[in-house]
């Protein structure tokens, strides 16, 4: 898909931010405890309640997704011409993203000076790869820093220079066409995420082993040599794509997609923290297109794409339909519902709570309830 597709598979994932979310919520309304909310029956609180703008607040926890905005990364790899990546960028420039989605791009280094300065702010840029020396004055150190004597490297501090604040770091391409071991992938996202570049951590397993039941040794692996070496996890996305499902055609079903996330979530839980675990974004890679998002965009712990192939086929070839995504329709209509119920319920009740008051905790999510439009908060 073009651009123009690659755009709209942003857009209308967006609202998976919010769909995802809400339905996972949802799932959790009949468990609400009435002791989590302030109860301001008295005539007093009553009397304030009637003359100001008061939220309805409804504490929830998730059991699955980051409280991030949903991702869509598009992998352009080493494709392209200036006349190409030109229409991709116009395409993109063109189309309509929602803010509750982050859309990030990684043209071929030699495009990314062109795509800076033509492509809208609402898009951000990513190198494919960032510089890390092996080498120096010990054998077999792994010497990250600033550029110099490292031939057809590119160094972070350039990349800021031109306009990324992204870097793919970790791609099957990069681990078993080019060499890179895990904790040389991990080094160099340390270097990067301390100079301000944001990490996208690909990792995932090749067929044999996915067969051999080995896929979750294998992606615990190559995530401990990111926690090993990384200063924090507050610019880090990971990327699970399995190698037998890139540029294969092949994909992981939803269920496979998401059993993988869970394990990821959950080893992220136990070794770094519940609050990275919950915090962290987890995308998929691997063949996705038109045809599989939505049903991929269902599963809680996904909490977006990276896309690579599909990114750059012609629309009239691959071109993310309506239907493809109807499911947030359905998915918004009966969360309206459900929201609306709940609040005359809580009318009834009297449970009123002021927006001052609501949502105590660092892992407290809620629906909002104001004057019978529906929102998030998180």
């Amino acid at each position: 898909m073009a651009a123009a597709s690659f755009a709209s598979l942003a857009s209308q994932l967006s609202s998976s931010s919010s769909s995802s979310q809400l339905l996972c919520r949802s799932r959790f309304i009949d468990q609400i405890d009435s002791r989590n909310l302030l109860n301001l029956s008295s005539s007093t609180n009553r009397r304030g309640y009637s003359n100001r703008t008061t939220r309805l607040v409804v504490s929830a926890a998730s059991s699955g997704g980051s409280s991030g905005k949903f991702f869509v990364g598009g992998n352009w790899k080493c494709n392209g011409t200036t006349a190409s990546i030109s229409k991709l960028v116009s395409d993109l420039n063109e189309a309509k993203v929602e803010a509750d989605v982050d859309v990030v791009v990684a043209p071929p280094f030699v495009y990314i000076d062109q795509v800076k300065k033509t492509l809208t702010d609402r898009v951000e840029i990513s190198s494919q790869n960032s510089w890390v020396g092996k080498g120096g004055a010990f054998t077999g150190e792994i010497r990250v820093g600033k550029g110099g004597a490292f031939t057809g490297e590119i160094s972070v501090e350039q990349l800021k220079d031109v306009g990324c604040t992204w870097v793919i770091l970790g791609h099957s391409e990069r681990r078993h066409v080019i060499g890179e071991d895990d904790q040389f992938i991990g080094k160099k996202a340390a270097y990067a995420l301390t100079e301000n570049l944001k990490v996208i951590a690909c990792i995932g397993e090749k067929l044999e082993e996915r067969e051999a039941g080995k896929t979750f040794d294998v992606c615990f692996q190559q995530l401990k040599a990111y926690a090993d070496n990384v200063p924090s996890w507050d610019n880090i996305v990971v990327a699970y794509e399995p190698v037998w499902a890139i540029g294969t055609g092949k994909v992981a079903t939803p269920e496979q997609a998401q059993e993988v996330h869970v394990a990821i979530r959950d080893w992220l839980k136990k070794n770094v923290s519940a609050e990275v675990a919950s915090k962290t974004r987890i995308i998929y890679g691997g063949s996705v297109n038109g045809g599989n998002c939505a049903e991929l965009a269902k599963k809680e712990d996904i909490d977006g794409f990276l896309v690579g192939g599909a990114s750059l086929k012609n629309p009239t070839q691959q071109t993310l339909q309506p239907k493809s995504c109807r499911y947030f329709q359905l998915e918004m209509q009966s969360y309206q519902e459900l929201a609306e119920g709940l609040r005359q319920r809580l009318y009834k009740e009297m449970l009123f709570t002021s927006a001052s008051d609501a949502v105590a905790g660092e892992r407290s999510e809620g629906i909002v309830v104001e004057a019978g439009a529906v929102s998030e908060v998180g």
